[in-house]
C-alpha cells in the first residue's frame, strides 16, 4: 500500500510539473517554416554553397587580368642605380657622364609610380580547374536542396512522434482511470468477502504498472518536444502540443517508381565525379606551356607622388615548366585515382539507393498489412474487455482475467497507434526516396 501511495505521489508531481510548464500548440506547417528559417544544418549547407561559389569566382583569374599599382621611393649612392634613376627621370646632362661622378655619385633620390597588368592568354590547366570548381558549386547547390528535403522528412517524423506520444498519454490515462475504478470494485468485493487478498494485491500491482507507463509516456512527450525544438533551433525547449491528432494518411504513394538519377543527391554525386575528372584533366594540362601577356606604365620623379617622366612596357611570355622532379606525374596519378574512386562511389551510392527503395516499398506493404491486423486485434481486445468487465461486476470473472484483458486492450491500443506511425512514416520515406 505504501508503494501505491508513493507511485500516486510521483504521478501527481509529474502532472503538476507538466501543467506548470508552458504548453505551446503548434502545427506541422509552423514547424516546417521555422526549420527552413532557423535550422543549423540548412545554414551550414548554405555556407558550404557560398564557400564553393567563392572558389568558383576565384577561377575568374583564368580570363581576367591581374592589375597592380605601386609607389616606391629610394635614395642611393650606388653608381648603376643612381645613373639609371636619373635616366628614368629624364634629367641626365652632359656632366653626369663625368667618370668621377659616374664612379662616385652623390646620393640620388628616385620616386617611381608603377601600374602593371598581367593578362592570361592560354592557360589550359586553369580552364579545367574552373570547370571543376563550377561542378563543385552546382553539387553544393543540389546538396543544399537535398538537405532541405531530408529535414522536411525529419519534421514529418518528429511531428508524428509527438502525436504518437500524446496518443500514448491519452490511452494510459484512460487505462489508469479504468483500473482505478476496477480497484474500487475489487476493494468492495474483498470487504464483502467475495475476493481474496491476493486479488487486491494483483489489482494494486496493475495500478502501479499503469502509473509507471503513464509517467514514461509523458516523458516521451517532452522528448518529442525537445527534438522539435532542436530541429527549429529553438533554445527554449518548451513543451509542444500538435494541433491535430495522429491519423492514417490518405494520400497514395506509387510503389512502381524507382530511384531517379535526377534526384538532387544522386545528381550531386555525379557532379562531384565530374569535378574530379576536370581536376585530373587540369593536372594533365599542366604539362603544356602557358602564354601570358604583360605590360606596365611607369612614372618617375625625384619628388614624392610626382611624375614628370614616364614610360611603358608591353610584352608576352611563353613559359613551360619542363620538369618539376616528377611532382606533376605523381599529382596526375593521384587525381586520376580520385576520379576513379568517385565513379565507384557514385555507382555504389546509386546501388544503395535502389536497395533502400526496395526495402522502403516492402516496409510500406508490411506496415499496411500490420495496420489491418492490429485494427482487428484492437476491436477484439476491446470487446473482450467489455465482456469481462460486465462479468466481473456480476462476480462471474476472476480478477486475474480482468487484469489480463485490461493489459491486452491498452497494449493493443498502443500497438495500433504505433502501427499508424510506422505506416505514415513508410509513405513519407518512400516519397522522400522517389523525389527528384
Amino acid at each position: 500500500m505504501k508503494n501505491i501511495h508513493l507511485s500516486i505521489f510521483s504521478i501527481l508531481f509529474l502532472v503538476l510539473s507538466m501543467q506548470a510548464q508552458e504548453i505551446t500548440p503548434i502545427t506541422k506547417a509552423d514547424v516546417l517554416l521555422k526549420v527552413i528559417e532557423s535550422n543549423t544544418s540548412i545554414k551550414i549547407s548554405e555556407q558550404e554553397f557560398i564557400e564553393a561559389r567563392a572558389d568558383y569566382r576565384q577561377t575568374n583569374a583564368v580570363f581576367l587580368p591581374n592589375i597592380t599599382a605601386s609607389h616606391t621611393g629610394i635614395t642611393t649612392t650606388n653608381p648603376l642605380m643612381a645613373f639609371g634613376s636619373k635616366l628614368n627621370q629624364e634629367v641626365l646632362t652632359q656632366n653626369d657622364f663625368n667618370p668621377a661622378l659616374l664612379n662616385d655619385p652623390t646620393h640620388t633620390e628616385n620616386f617611381a609610380t608603377k601600374f602593371e597588368i598581367q593578362q592570361p592568354l592560354i592557360n589550359l590547366d586553369g580552364v579545367f580547374q574552373r570547370k571543376a570548381a563550377k561542378s563543385k558549386m552546382e553539387a553544393m547547390s543540389l546538396k543544399q536542396v537535398r538537405t532541405s528535403d531530408y529535414l522536411a522528412l525529419e519534421v514529418d517524423k518528429a511531428y508524428m512522434q509527438l502525436q504518437l506520444a500524446y496518443k500514448g498519454v491519452d490511452v494510459l490515462e484512460k487505462a489508469l482511470a479504468t483500473t482505478l475504478e476496477n480497484k474500487k470494485l475489487t476493494d468492495n468485493s474483498f470487504k464483502q468477502g467475495y475476493l481474496q487478498r491476493v486479488d487486491v494485491l494483483n489489482m494494486e500491482v496493475r495500478v502501479t504498472d499503469v502509473q509507471n507507463q503513464l509517467q514514461t509516456a509523458k516523458s516521451n512527450v517532452q522528448n518529442a518536444s525537445d527534438y522539435l525544438s532542436f530541429l527549429m533551433n529553438d533554445k527554449a525547449y518548451v513543451m509542444y502540443k500538435p494541433s491535430d491528432t495522429l491519423a492514417i494518411n490518405t494520400f497514395e504513394v506509387s510503389t512502381n517508381k524507382g530511384v531517379s538519377e535526377n534526384r538532387s543527391d544522386i545528381k550531386a554525386m555525379e557532379l562531384a565525379s565530374s569535378a574530379y575528372e576536370a581536376i585530373n584533366k587540369a593536372d594533365k594540362m599542366a604539362f603544356l606551356p602557358r602564354l601570358n601577356a604583360f605590360g606596365s606604365y611607369e612614372l618617375y620623379d625625384d619628388q614624392v607622388f610626382q611624375g614628370n617622366a614616364n614610360g611603358y612596357l608591353l610584352g608576352a611570355q611563353l613559359s613551360w615548366d619542363v620538369f618539376q622532379g616528377s611532382k606533376r606525374f605523381g599529382k596526375a596519378q593521384k587525381s586520376k585515382a580520385e576520379f576513379q574512386k568517385s565513379k565507384l562511389e557514385y555507382e555504389q551510392y546509386v546501388s544503395k539507393s535502389n536497395l533502400e527503395m526496395n526495402r522502403a516499398k516492402r516496409s510500406l506493404i508490411d506496415a499496411e498489412n500490420k495496420l489491418k491486423m492490429n485494427r482487428l486485434a484492437l476491436e477484439q481486445s476491446k470487446e473482450s474487455l467489455r465482456i469481462r468487465e460486465n462479468r466481473f461486476k456480476e462476480g462471474l470473472e476472476k480478477t486475474s482475467d480482468l487484469l489480463l484483458a485490461e493489459t491486452q486492450y491498452a497494449q493493443k491500443q498502443l500497438e495500433y497507434y504505433q502501427t499508424i506511425f510506422e505506416y505514415n512514416y513508410a509513405q513519407a520515406y518512400l516519397e522522400y526516396l522517389t523525389k527528384e
